[in-house]
């Protein structure tokens, strides 16, 4: 339904223009937006109108009109006292409200059509059926984006990015729970790379959302058809979780570069459990202490090397030796050998996904 606030804009608007009064009503005379002070006076003579058979009417120099979403009466239109001059001002903006109301619901519709679309919630019959009615193409490339922003700045981000992002008709832009908004964005295929685009696409938000605190950004495939839509989002959503465990750091996370961390996301807690156990010896990972994994993560990223490691750390090379023989005396795993350091890699990755688990599912 159209926003209070809209209709408010619209009569105020004609009011300045046409200098006569407004009121809006419902279809039992409560009002719902208007340009007078104390419009109450016209309740009952709106309640009386809506039950008539009449679309429209002249009682005592105000005019009142219909104003319908296809058969259902939506709102009373009144406009005040002014000749001639009035009752122009009325048709006009009778016409203005009944485009405004359809305009309205077809977004709705259209939204409404795109969130069941993304759940999952639609047989296939029905996608190409409802699209037909709402206009949506149904065989062109299109890739879904997830913008997080936390629940505080959700609804301000959904109506930013609808003005900023959104301006193509043939993209939607949403939100299905109180912390992201979701972009359904439609390719191009004669604006260039598909790559391009989606980096046009991620450059505008980045924009747009600049002062609106940290946000991070995660996309799925490019999907071929309307029915695929659903995949692209899943893998958007996997690609968010994923980002947030294993890549805290990146605010941009495309499904296609998740790496291992989509594998280890995929995993059952009672798998993960049994290979912690096992590549710990039943000791827990928190034990190591900050120390040792602090020294752990920069020997994974210095490629193994452990003067090169020794070096970053500021730390003598021998003291770095003792650090990882003390690991190997714990764990039995020699990250100096190739195998033992992806095992133990696999292993802290796997530690940060049960913990992520544990502290937003169970």
């Amino acid at each position: 339904m159209i926003s209070n606030q809209v209709i408010q804009s619209v009569i105020n608007g004609t009011k300045n223009i046409a200098g006569v009064d407004i009121c809006v009503t419902d279809e039992n005379g409560d009002v719902v937006c208007s340009t007078m002070e104390d419009p109450s006076g016209f309740r009952k003579e709106a309640a009386a109108f809506a039950r008539s058979e009449e679309d429209d009417q002249e009682l005592k120099g105000w005019y009142y009109y219909k104003i319908f979403d296809e058969l259902s009466l939506e709102y009373v239109l009144i406009v005040g006292k002014g000749g001639e001059s009035a009752y122009i001002t009325g048709r006009m903006t009778a016409f203005q409200l009944t485009n405004l109301v359809v305009a309205y619901r077809e977004r709705f519709d259209r939204d409404n059509f795109i969130k069941n679309l993304l759940l999952d919630n639609l047989l296939l019959v029905d996608i190409y059926g409802r699209a037909r009615k709402l206009r949506i193409r149904t065989g062109s490339q299109r890739v879904v984006f997830i913008v997080d922003s936390g629940p505080e700045r959700e609804n301000a981000l959904l109506e930013l990015l609808r003005q900023n992002v959104g301006v193509n008709s043939r993209d939607f832009v949403t939100a299905v729970d109180e912390n992201d908004v979701i972009i359904v964005r439609e390719l191009e295929e004669e604006a260039g790379d598909r790559e391009e685009q989606i980096e046009e696409t991620i450059r505008q938000i980045t924009e747009c959302t600049s002062g609106s605190g940290e946000i991070r950004i995660a996309y799925g495939t490019v999907v071929q058809d309307l029915k695929e839509v659903s995949r692209s989002y899943k893998e958007a959503r996997m690609a968010l979780d994923v980002g947030k465990i294993f890549s805290p750091e990146k605010m941009i996370i495309p499904y296609s570069r998740l790496g291992i961390g989509r594998i280890i996301y995929q995993l059952p807690m009672p798998l993960c459990r049994m290979f912690i156990n096992e590549t710990f010896m039943g000791m827990n990972p928190d034990e190591l202490g900050e120390e040792m994994i602090t020294t752990i993560n920069h020997f994974f990223e210095n490629s193994l090397n452990v003067s090169e490691t020794s070096r970053k750390l500021f730390i003598h090379r021998n003291t770095l030796v003792y650090r990882l023989d003390k690991l190997e005396r714990l764990t039995g795993l020699d990250l100096k050998n190739f195998d033992d350091a992806i095992t133990f890699k696999i292993a802290l990755m796997v530690v940060n996904y049960m913990k992520y688990m544990e502290d937003n599912v169970y």
